[in-house]
């Protein structure tokens, strides 16, 4: 007779570190910091948004990138996607209450990238200068 043992309801959760390589933290770090991530979390902050409200709300990311992004984001429990049945079906994406919560940082982040790009594009200038090189993104 073999015994299995159940983990303690009341245990601690193994300890996360993103700087650890297989730290399943680090994935979720990576959705996060992704600048599409950014820019949809920022869309979506106003309300609830069709996938082509997004797509022009967010220039320059094609319908593949934002597909992949968005189901990212629902499955990471970010975002919900609601499909309404009618003719045609409409489909609506929203933040969940965990994709509120990222509204801030995120939002912080975009604050420091306006306040600080004067900066940092003298430093690009720079730099290309120094090393006689184009720039990169």
């Amino acid at each position: 007779m073999v015994t299995v043992t159940a983990p303690a309801l009341d245990a601690a959760p193994p300890a996360l570190d993103p700087y650890a390589a297989g730290c399943p933290s680090r994935r979720l770090l990576d959705r996060i910091g992704d600048r599409w991530t950014v820019l949809i979390v920022g869309s979506l902050g106003a309300g609830p948004l069709r996938f082509s409200d997004i797509r022009r709300r967010v220039e320059g990311i094609s319908q593949k990138m934002l597909t992949q992004t968005l189901r990212g984001l629902e499955r990471d429990g970010l975002v919900t996607r609601t499909v309404f049945a009618e003719v045609p079906p409409r489909v609506v994406y929203e933040l969940t209450e965990a994709g509120e919560t990222l509204r801030t940082p995120l939002r912080a982040l975009e604050e420091w990238s306006i306040a600080h790009f004067g900066q940092v594009s003298g430093a690009w200038a720079e730099y290309d200068e120094r090393a006689g090189g184009g720039a990169e993104d």
